[in-house]
C-alpha cells in the first residue's frame, strides 16, 4: 500500500499516482472519488477512511503547515505546538495565526478527546522528547470520541524503523498520505515534485561526494539545554536532511532518532559544521537572540570553544523545524546546508 500505509521501515518512496478523481479503482482498491483510503499506524494497525474528514486537529505546526499547503487548512479546528508568528511563509502565516491553539505545547488529553475532531494528526507518538506526549490518549479513548488517528510516519515512527533515513521519501509519504486522508492528493503530488526538484538540483552538485569525504556536521540542539547534548540519529528526519545536502552526520551511526551524548563525544568528533538548531520564538529578534546566545555558549564553553567547527565559525542558523520535523521546509533545508557548505560546486554550476 505505497503511498497510504505508515510504513514502519520508511525506506519506500513514495508512490506517484494517488486518486483525487477519475473512475474505477487503484492498486490500494479506493474507487471513483478516491475513497475508500487505509492509512496504517506505526504498528501496522489500519485506519480506513470513507470520505475526507471535516474537523481535523493537528499536533504541531509541522502538521499543520502540511494541511495549509494542501489546502485542507480550513478544516483545522485546532492544533498543539502552534507555530511562532512569521514561522511559516507568506499567506500560510496569516491562515495558521487563526487557527485555534489547543495547547502551547502537547494538547492536554481532555482537551483534545472533547474538540469535536473527526481527525487528529499526530508528528510525535513515540519520540522521547515531546513532554507530556505519556498522557496522550489511547486508540480505545479516540474511537470512542469518533476521532481518526494518523501519523506523520517520518517523526513518529522514526525510532522504530529498520533502517536509518536518508532520504526525504519518509516525508513525501507523509504528504502523499494526507493528500490521499484529505482528498488532496492532487496538490499533495504537487508539494512533492516540488521537493523531488529541488532536492535533485542538489544532488546533482553533490551528491556524488564520496561519504569519506563528506564534511563532518554536528545539529546542535539548543533548546534542549546545554548540560548534555541530545545527537540525532540516523533514523531521524534530520540524517536525511543532512545526507541530502552533502554532508556527513557525525552521529549518524547512533540507534534510533535522538540520543543523549557527552560533551567529550561532541569533541571526538569534531565536526567541521555546526547547525545551530533553534526553534522559532515567535519575534525575528527573539528567534536571533536565540542564535546568538547558542553560538556564544560553544565560543565560551571549554570543552566546545577548541573544536574546528567553532574556531573557523562555520555555523549554520536553520530552525530546527525545518531540519527534524517532516514537512515542505525538509527540501529548502537541503538546499541552505548543501549551498553553504559547498558554495563552490554550486559556482561551478554543477
Amino acid at each position: 500500500m505505497c503511498g497510504m500505509a505508515v510504513v514502519v521501515a520508511l525506506a519506500a518512496t513514495a508512490c506517484g499516482g494517488a486518486a483525487d478523481g477519475g473512475t474505477g479503482t487503484d492498486a490500494a482498491g479506493r474507487g471513483a472519488g478516491g475513497f475508500p483510503v487505509k492509512a496504517a499506524d506505526c504498528k501496522g494497525a489500519e485506519t480506513t477512511f470513507t470520505a475526507a474528514p471535516r474537523k481535523i486537529v493537528t499536533s504541531n505546526a509541522s502538521a499543520l503547515e502540511m494541511l495549509l499547503r494542501l489546502g485542507a487548512g480550513d478544516r483545522v479546528i485546532g492544533t498543539g505546538f502552534p507555530p511562532g508568528k512569521g514561522t511559516l511563509p507568506g499567506k500560510l502565516d496569516a491562515q495558521a495565526r487563526k487557527v485555534p491553539v489547543l495547547g502551547k505545547a502537547v494538547i492536554a488529553k481532555e482537551k483534545l478527546l472533547g474538540s469535536g475532531a473527526d481527525l487528529y494528526v499526530d508528528t510525535f507518538s513515540s519520540m522521547q522528547n515531546m513532554g507530556g506526549s505519556g498522557s496522550a490518549p489511547t486508540e480505545d479513548e479516540f474511537r470512542a470520541a469518533g476521532i481518526k488517528h494518523v501519523y506523520l510516519a517520518s517523526t513518529a515512527c522514526a525510532s522504530m524503523a529498520k533502517e536509518p533515513q536518508r532520504d526525504l521519501s519518509g516525508v513525501e509519504g507523509d504528504i502523499t498520505r494526507l493528500g490521499a486522508v484529505t482528498g488532496t492528493a492532487g496538490r499533495a503530488r504537487e508539494l512533492v515534485a516540488g521537493m523531488r526538484a529541488k532536492v535533485a538540483a542538489v544532488h546533482k552538485a553533490v551528491g556524488d561526494i564520496p561519504e569519506a569525504k563528506r564534511p563532518g556536521y554536528f545539529f546542535f540542539d539548543f533548546d534542549a539545554g546545554t548540560k548534555q547534548p541530545m545527537a540525532v540519529c540516523g533514523k531521524q528526519v534530520a540524517n536525511a536532511v543532512i545526507h541530502q545536502a552533502g554532508a556527513r552526520n557525525v552521529f549518524a551511526g547512533c540507534d534510533g532518532d535522538f540520543k543523549p551524548v557527552s560533551w567529550e563525544d561532541v569533541v571526538a568528533k569534531d565536526p567541521d559544521w555546526i547547525q545551530l538548531g533553534v526553534r522559532n520564538r515567535g519575534d525575528a529578534a527573539a528567534t536571533a537572540k536565540a542564535y546568538d546566545q547558542a553560538e556564544a555558549f560553544l565560543k565560551s564553553f571549554p570543552a566546545t570553544k577548541g573544536l574546528r567547527a567553532v574556531k573557523d565559525g562555520k555555523f549554520l542558523r536553520i530552525g530546527s523545524e525545518r531540519t527534524t520535523i517532516a514537512g515542505v521546509g525538509n527540501a529548502e533545508a537541503v538546499e541552505q546546508i548543501a549551498h553553504t557548505i559547498h558554495p563552490a560546486e554550486f559556482r561551478a554550476g554543477r
